[in-house]
């Protein structure tokens, strides 16, 4: 009898250890009511789009509504401490972006750990920079500026939306990888920068190729480059960085899904697996691509990786620029 109460407790401790799981966990139904995608900036932002049309389609697929929160304010970092602070029990997907990435050693202060807080879904989506010029610039493409921006220390300036913005960034690692001396000019938002992009004041900028296709196509501004490894199918006639004599230069946005870190694992792969498959959907892909997005859905191990490359990349950047925000 002595040596079956050990066994028997044990078996008890087991049976206790499962009923103490959490119920989702174990629940095939889920989800059971709506979901939220949650993200930091406003309606009509390429996140919000982006947001918009995955969420369709995991409503259609989950058959319960998926409500797309926006939680502007603070570059981001309002609606990324309102997800990290949500309920872990996969209700709340959280939508980050590269101004995380960036956040991270731009910020003295957060009020999260974007990798502690957070469990990698996929990466949803990478959109490129184009490297834009004024018409009237002297050269037309990069080899032609980069010699130019020698021959003329400190007298070309590059605009963009804001200290530690991607397209400041950007700008700071091309200034870096071509050792040339550019003057930052920043603006209150890409809409002020493009005011003087147009009048001549500026003479270059980065930003997100949704933004910059428009002026492209109507031949106000003067593509040079796309940031991405690949051409852009939106702008197929444009070279990339790497092409114009930069092997290695990529400075994306990007936007991927996470949920909060108390998320059960078996509830995070039930969303990964959901996710990947609507991001295989032929219709979604090329609603996306028409906006000039790079569909990914890749898996979570591989996003956890991008997400430490993305800030040990920007925070040399940030270093660079000398920018720091409380």
């Amino acid at each position: 009898m002595q040596t079956r109460r050990p066994l028997m407790a044990a078996a008890i401790g087991t049976a206790l250890l499962a009923l103490a799981a959490p119920a989702i966990a174990a629940d095939p139904a889920w989800p059971t009511k709506p979901v939220r995608i949650l993200f930091g900036f406003p309606a009509a932002s390429a996140t919000d789009v982006i947001a918009r049309a995955v969420g369709q389609k995991l409503s259609e697929k989950w058959g319960q509504p998926v409500v797309i929160e926006n939680r502007p304010g603070a570059g981001g970092n309002l609606g990324t401490e309102l997800a990290a602070r949500a309920p872990g029990d996969g209700y709340t997907i959280f939508f980050g972006t590269v101004a995380n990435a960036i956040s991270t050693t731009l910020y003295t202060r957060l009020n999260y750990d974007y990798l502690k807080d957070f469990k990698p879904i996929t990466l949803v989506s990478i959109t490129p920079l184009v490297l834009v010029a004024n018409p009237s610039v002297p050269f037309g493409n990069v080899k032609e500026l980069i010699a130019h921006a020698r021959a003329n220390p400190g007298k070309l300036n590059f605009g963009s939306g804001g200290v530690g913005t991607s397209n400041h960034l950007a700008g700071e690692m091309f200034k870096r990888a071509t050792n040339t001396d550019l003057v930052h000019v920043a603006y209150k938002g890409t809409p002020a920068a493009y005011n003087d992009m147009f009048s001549g004041q500026i003479a270059l900028m980065f930003d997100n190729i949704v933004a910059a296709t428009p002026h492209v196509k109507s031949e106000r501004l003067r593509p040079l480059a796309v940031s991405s490894k690949e051409r852009v199918e939106t702008l197929p006639d444009v070279p990339t960085l790497a092409e114009s004599g930069l092997p290695g230069f990529e400075a994306v946005s990007w936007i991927g899904a996470l949920v909060p870190a108390a998320t059960p694992e078996p509830v995070a792969d039930k969303i990964h697996a959901d996710m990947v498959a609507v991001l295989r959907d032929p219709d979604l892909r090329r609603q996306l691509a028409s906006a000039g997005a790079i569909v990914v859905g890749n898996s979570r191990q591989e996003f956890a990786r991008w997400n430490e490359a993305e800030i040990a990349k920007w925070a040399q950047a940030v270093k660079q620029s000398g920018a720091k925000l409380d």
